[in-house]
């Protein structure tokens, strides 16, 4: 069997540190947290399909790595279309001004659409993802990475219409305190772990405000968490699944 760390493909896009946004215009807190999740999950499900093109199909210990972190990242997101359903856009909805309501409303419903066909492609993923787990052929790993491919697509497309249609009312309508009750009502079903791996990926490549907007939204705990054992974790963890350490 292959080792369970395989070589990145030469063609795997590095996270990298964003510069800051300080020239560009406002961003609320909803806003800045919507572009920083979007782009994690866009960058994940897109190294996974690389990543599983170069993994042996019968390595248990390199499959499992894969599919729990496909695993990790649909629940992420379907938690995050969880909480924007039954909180934010609510939230939203009632800071709209009488008059742009029927304006807003099919905009909301369109994305409603959108989330879930994409949480259906997740659910799909996730079968895939135990199917090879369970078979560990190479048609197995191959159903597999054709699942990520077509759900980073559907990501991007997802996430594209929503930062052109949904956001700009975000930023326009929703008041920071709105949206600080929004993330105390959402429900979070990750562990501990799967919490401080979600925190480093989304500020591996964020901006200097935006990590400051995250490191900042979590209690004194969380960071103090993060602080002793979370960025060390999250560092083994990116090194196990991609064979390079995180770009920050």
């Amino acid at each position: 069997m292959t080792a369970a760390v395989l070589p990145r493909p030469a063609t795997t896009l590095v996270p990298m540190p964003r510069s800051s946004t300080e020239n560009l215009p406002r961003r609320t807190a909803a806003v800045g947290y919507q572009e920083v999740l979007h782009r994690t999950v866009r960058r994940e499900f897109r190294l996974l399909a690389e990543l599983a093109s170069w993994a042996p199909a019968d390595d248990a210990h390199r499959t499992a790595e894969l599919t729990r972190h496909a695993d990790l990242m649909g629940r992420v997101l379907m938690q995050h279309h969880a909480a924007e359903r039954a909180h934010l856009w609510p939230a939203l909805f009632s800071h709209v001004p009488v008059g742009e309501q029927d304006a807003v409303r099919p905009v909301v419903a369109e994305w409603t659409s959108r989330a879930a066909l994409l949480d259906h492609s997740l659910r799909d993923l996730s079968t895939t993802a135990r199917q090879w787990a369970v078979a560990m052929t190479p048609p197995a790993r191959n159903a597999f990475i054709r699942a990520c491919g077509r759900v980073a697509d559907a990501v991007d497309a997802h996430t594209a219409a929503e930062e052109t249609q949904l956001l700009p009312l975000l930023n326009r309508y929703l008041p920071d305190s709105e949206w600080t009750a929004v993330c105390r009502a959402a429900d979070n079903a990750l562990s501990g772990r799967e919490q401080m791996l979600v925190l480093g990926l989304a500020l591996e490549d964020a901006c200097a405000i935006d990590r400051a907007r995250l490191l900042a939204g979590l209690s004194p705990a969380a960071r103090t968490a993060w602080r002793v054992v979370g960025r060390r974790n999250f560092r083994a963890a990116v090194i196990r699944l991609r064979g390079a350490p995180p770009a920050a």
